[in-house]
């Protein structure tokens, strides 16, 4: 005779789905990640993580099934984990502690890349709202990110812009210039910018890899717009051959008048 379990005692579909998937990533996540990344199912962002896309000494990155969470119905979202163990400790250090929104920060490896994962949603959040051209930010908790995933229907994040080439260059590179002044209106620098840390979809760009972006106030934001500036007008010059004068760029994108 067989008798019938109460219906409070069974395990969710989502619990069941849950554990399935920290079974299949045991090994490849660490026990802390794990426990993050169930936040990420419970509300429902994540249905399943499917492959990673890219690593490296900071974070890994990963493509995963959208969940019923997600606005707008998108069949995917991006995943990026940050390491605690091999990440650049003293690097994040130098972006945060300098930046007066992070004023009495701890120094422990663990809460620095807390807060560094929580600084890149937030900056990504007031980015999207200012309309640059950025992932919209999803949810962060712990040291994991969920952002918009950039690619196509089938699961194939969009390329960096080193691996493009552009048919019209000089409007990319316009259109780019534009994203950075419209974050440096958003009182943000984004400190890290490259052909590396920009993504091309469709003939737009996207920028990517706003953790180390800094406040204006930042002691050093000068400096790093300078940085940016500069790596976007060499990028495009030798590659394109688009010649355009720095100081010029820079009074563009600080210029206070539309």
């Amino acid at each position: 005779m067989s008798r019938r379990v109460s219906r409070r005692k069974e395990p969710s579909r989502e619990k069941h789905a849950i554990k399935e998937q920290l079974k299949i990533e045991e090994g490849v996540l660490d026990t802390r990640s794990m426990g993050y990344l169930s936040k990420f199912f419970n509300k429902g962002i994540v249905s399943k993580l499917e492959f990673k896309i890219a690593s490296g000494k900071e974070a890994d990155v990963y493509v995963a099934d959208s969940g019923h969470g997600v606005p707008g119905g998108a069949p995917f979202v991006i995943l990026k984990f940050f390491r605690v163990e091999t990440s650049l400790f003293l690097n994040m250090q130098d972006y945060i502690l300098g930046d007066p929104r992070f004023h009495g920060l701890g120094k422990s490896k663990t809460e620095v890349v807390r807060v560094w994962c929580m600084k890149e949603f937030g900056n990504l959040r007031v980015a999207s709202e200012h309309g640059v051209s950025v992932p919209r930010p999803l949810m962060a908790h712990g040291s994991i990110l969920a952002m918009e995933f950039i690619g196509d229907e089938y699961g194939t994040a969009a390329p960096t812009l080193n691996r493009v080439r552009l048919e019209e260059p000089d409007m990319m590179l316009d259109d780019i210039m534009r994203s950075v002044r419209l974050l440096y209106r958003a009182q943000l620098v984004h400190a890290d910018l490259s052909e590396y840390n920009v993504l091309v979809s469709n003939g737009r760009h996207y920028l990517i890899d706003l953790g180390q972006a800094v406040s204006v106030k930042h002691p050093r934001a000068s400096e790093f717009l300078g940085r940016d500036v500069r790596n976007m007008l060499d990028y495009f010059r030798k590659e394109y051959g688009c010649e355009r004068d720095l100081a010029d760029a820079l009074s563009f994108v600080t210029a206070e008048s539309a």
